[in-house]
């Protein structure tokens, strides 16, 4: 098979702006505004206005990516949130300019990235298909041809008349990933959106991609979180991690392992000691913990035990007053999003002036199953991002006795488990 995709030290770079000073008090804003007032213009610097206190920072989504894709090939994307896969495919759908490097792409190309891409909201479901068409580069013969076969698969027959702004979610997925697999571009690229449809669709939608590469030679670039999809659809995978590709483009099965083991061995280095962070950075996560209600620590926790979670921070920069909104994410290792422990929700106020301290969640109650659960850890004060670390820890979990019936939970099944009373009226 012929190469299809080429891609050569491809880079992209956006510029961040960081607000030196956080939030400012209203008469720090107003003698700010009077000083601009009244002070000597500043130069302007590469078409923009340099704002007194702005810090701006260089960060690099994609760098020195190198790869080739054949025709035919259904290739797996795989990585953390975070980690360059969305900012990929739009780069390989010329939806955005790369800032180093190239990519070279024989045929049409037709993504799916976000609910709506590509269809005109104020338009009706029949219109959006022949835009599509037309912008694939189809006659309107072509199009009529797939029309009947593309409104069947999306099921939205009886809303085709119907102004697209008015779809839900879940059928404008349906009608795009349709247009995008029947119009018959040479590359589909599909990004997590599928997630929104249901679980018959999703399978529906694999099915789809399956035969249009295989029967008909067409090439699938496919970013997922749900390792199950990625291994049975995609006959080639890579890894991508903050940017860089961490495990070229290869074996399905070989890729998934890498990512899977990436994440227990990304848990052996310390909280302080890691560098792929974000934030502000003027306070920092230097250690997380995990015990049981008697502060013990422990290898594994069973469901229905109450757990303690520890986020100890240090100020690097003296901080005027501390509003600390702490937050642990919990995903499973097939990095499904599982749920978000936040102060923010219960709004419990964590303030002060010290320069360091320890922030704890109380899960008097453990929800979990049998299982490992991968967590990313997030202080901000006063709603500023200071630090971010995925992949910051690992929870491990056995089954217990949650209900307190001594039944034990099935082993292979993966559930959160709810508190519940039941009774007859």
């Amino acid at each position: 098979m012929s190469v299809i995709i080429k891609v050569e030290e491809l880079g992209k770079k956006y510029i961040i702006g960081h607000q030196g000073k956080g939030y400012k008090t209203f008469r720090e804003q107003m003698q700010h505004s009077l000083h601009k007032i009244f002070s000597k213009p500043k130069k302007i610097l590469a078409g923009s206005q340099m704002v007194e206190g702005d810090e701006m920072e260089e960060f690099w989504a994609l760098k020195e990516i190198n790869f080739e894709i054949k025709q035919g090939d259904r290739v797996g994307i795989i990585g953390r949130n975070g980690a360059g896969k969305s900012t990929l495919l739009k780069v390989l759908s010329r939806i955005t300019e790369p800032t180093t490097g190239r990519v070279l792409i024989k045929g049409r190309v037709a993504s799916l990235l976000e609910v709506g891409t590509g269809f005109h909201p104020e338009l009706t479901g029949r219109e959006n298909i022949f835009l599509n068409g037309a912008i694939l580069g189809m006659s309107r013969m072509e199009i009529k041809k797939k029309f009947d076969e593309i409104v069947d698969f999306s099921g939205v027959e009886k809303f085709l008349d119907t102004p697209v702004k008015r779809y839900s979610s879940g059928m404008y997925v349906r009608l795009a990933f349709s247009v995008a697999a029947h119009l018959e571009p040479d590359i589909l690229v599909v990004d997590e959106v599928l997630a929104v449809g249901d679980a018959d669709f999703q399978k529906k939608c694999l099915g789809k991609m399956t035969i249009v590469s295989r029967q008909e030679g067409r090439t699938i670039l496919f970013v997922s979180h749900n390792m199950a999809a990625i291994q049975n659809l995609c006959n080639k995978s890579m890894v991508l991690s903050q940017g860089k590709i961490s495990f070229p483009l290869t074996d399905t099965e070989a890729a998934i392992s890498h990512y899977l083991e990436k994440i227990f061995v990304q848990n052996e280095i310390k909280i302080s000691d890691r560098k792929d962070r974000q934030g502000l950075g003027e306070i920092k996560l230097v250690d997380f913990r995990m015990t049981n209600g008697k502060g013990e620590e422990q290898v594994l926790y069973a469901s229905g035990q109450e757990v303690l979670f520890k986020f100890y921070y240090e100020c690097i920069q003296p901080q005027s007053s501390l509003n600390l909104i702490t937050s642990l994410a919990l995903y499973n290792t097939e990095g499904f999003y599982i749920t978000e422990l936040s102060n923010y929700f219960t709004n419990d106020q964590i303030k002060g002036t010290n320069d360091k301290g320890c922030v704890i969640c109380k899960v008097p109650r453990l929800p979990l199953t049998k299982g490992e659960y991968v967590m990313n850890l997030i202080i901000r004060n006063h709603g500023i991002i200071q630090d971010w670390i995925i992949d910051a820890a690992i929870l491990s979990v056995e089954n217990g006795d949650y209900y307190g019936t001594g039944r034990a939970i099935d082993a292979d099944l993966k559930m959160i488990l709810f508190e519940q009373e039941w009774s007859v009226e």
